[in-house]
């Protein structure tokens, strides 16, 4: 859709996006301006700061040069190192690439004679330095120790001179500091100053600016504010802008004209969806607790349990204690239906249950099922709805194993796994075929599907009360790798 260029009182149409361009792009201009200016005169300072020392530095440099030349004249007039030797004479040409360097800034004229000075004993010292080394190498003695002498004088002579020259440019170039660093704090107030004026007056510029913008949104809003509330007589009033808010100010006052009638039958139309899934919701809720009751209203669980614990009674008093185990998982197994009623269980309850189950099972089948668990710790103690995992275990049992040949496993393994808890019911069945796993996670069994000699709660039961409990889909997962390879049951609990 185009945006009109002109409102209906013939203004120029300008829109939000300029406005707020021209409210970013002049502060921004001016701020980088101020800033670019402060860092020129910063970096300007801070050259003339570092200059400052730079002849002290190079006075200290040439001073520990020719200390390190003496040093090794000494030594090889001592020794005849040759280590001496080539330290003299790498120090010798590094002390005098120093001297031709020495080239700073000349304070005053007694500064440029000690430069003057110091050029030229320094000359003499290296040529007396290098006849005592030639003598020292020709062993003639007398002549080593004498040109020795004088450069030792001489090296004390251009010591000293150093030391002066360092001592006067030092106290020139303090002072020096002095007065850079009171004009840098002048210079910081400065530009203190200018950078909080050139805030302020871009914080009015923008209050301007931005003022014209929000002022009739803030009007739109209060109105959208009040038709919210349930009042449809509001009108946003004020001037009109020419920009995108003047148009939707408009089409919102015409829309709060036809909102009555359209909200009456908007409310009319939710009140009867409402009331309609109200109903349904109420019916399944009906029909899964008439189906639970009707389950475990098929046994009269006070007289089971009564007879039950006469029996395990019976079985201690005559000795027969694997009767009496027997006979207190069956009771345990029962006793845990029942108590359920409100269908919330821990996994570590469930598991019990499988352990009850299992006992059972293997005492009719003579111990034919190996059942092996691997459970992390700590993951057991979540909430989770009862009657889960001893239906994955019976199916196991019912249409993996059954009708095998070879040794029946069954292994429960419990662990976490990112964000959720992994719990896999895996057996070494006949396995069973994608299309039949498709169907069982699409929910498409019939009323006996995988559920014949069970307790009644099938593999459809266990998915759609899960996926109630947690509200989501994703909540088991059935792998089998092909005929005779086994399958693998996984529940997967949020945590």
């Amino acid at each position: 859709m185009r945006v009109q260029t002109k409102d209906n009182h013939g203004t120029p149409f300008i829109s939000i996006r300029n406005k707020l361009l021209v409210i970013f792009m002049i502060p921004t201009i001016m701020l980088l301006s101020i800033n670019a200016y402060i860092n020129a005169e910063i970096n300007t300072m801070i050259d003339d700061i570092s200059g400052i020392y730079a002849s002290n530095t190079m006075l200290n440099e040439l001073q520990i040069s020719l200390t390190q030349v003496h040093h090794y004249l000494e030594t090889f007039l001592d020794t005849r190192d040759t280590e001496a030797i080539e330290g003299y004479l790498r120090n010798q040409q590094e002390f005098s690439n120093r001297l031709e360097q020495l080239n700073g800034r000349l304070l005053d004229d007694d500064s440029m004679i000690t430069q003057k000075n110091i050029r030229s004993i320094s000359e003499k010292y290296i040529r007396t330095a290098d006849r005592a080394v030639e003598a020292k190498r020709g062993r003639n003695v007398v002549k080593y120790k004498e040109y020795y002498d004088d450069a030792d004088r001489l090296f004390s002579y251009i010591n000293s001179y150093i030391y002066s020259l360092n001592s006067r440019q030092l106290q020139c170039n303090s002072h020096n500091y002095e007065a850079l660093f009171t004009s840098l704090k002048y210079s910081e107030t400065a530009n203190l100053t200018i950078l909080c004026m050139t805030s302020a007056l871009v914080t009015l510029l923008v209050f301007l600016l931005t003022r014209g913008i929000t002022d009739p949104l803030q009007r739109l809003a209060e109105a959208a504010e009040q038709v919210a509330n349930g009042s449809l007589v509001a009108e946003v009033s004020g001037p009109v802008t020419n920009d995108e808010v003047g148009i939707v100010t408009a089409a919102f006052n015409q829309m709060v004209v036809s909102l009555k009638d359209n909200m009456e039958q908007a409310r009319q139309r939710i009140a009867l969806e409402s009331a309609m899934k109200e109903k349904q919701l109420l019916m399944e809720a009906h029909l899964k607790d008439t189906q639970l009751k009707y389950l475990q209203s098929q046994i009269n669980p006070h007289f089971l349990f009564n007879t039950l614990n006469a029996c395990a009674q019976l079985a201690m008093l005559e000795g027969a204690d694997r009767t009496y185990t027997y006979v207190q998982n069956v009771a345990d197994f029962y006793r845990y239906n029942v108590r359920k009623k409100d269908g919330v269980a821990t996994l570590a309850e469930e598991i019990g249950l499988v352990n009850n189950y299992i006992y059972i099972i293997n005492v009719r089948f003579s111990g034919e099922i190996h059942f092996i668990k691997e459970i992390e710790e700590g993951v057991t103690d979540v909430p989770m709805p009862a009657m889960i995992l001893q239906p994955l275990v019976e199916n196991s049992i019912n249409h993996g194993l059954r009708d095998v040949e070879w040794e029946k496993k069954i292994w429960l393994s419990v662990y976490r796994e990112n964000d959720r808890i992994c719990v896999s019911v895996r057996d070494n069945g006949i396995g069973i075929s994608p299309e039949q796993t498709q169907s069982i996670l699409n929910n498409d069994l019939n009323g006996n599907g995988l559920q014949e000699h069970t307790t009644g709660v099938g593999l459809r039961n266990v998915i759609g009360r899960l996926r109630l409990f947690y509200n989501r889909d994703d909540v088991m997962e059935i792998t089998s790798t092909g005929s005779g390879m086994g399958t693998e049951v996984a529940v997967f609990i949020p945590v």
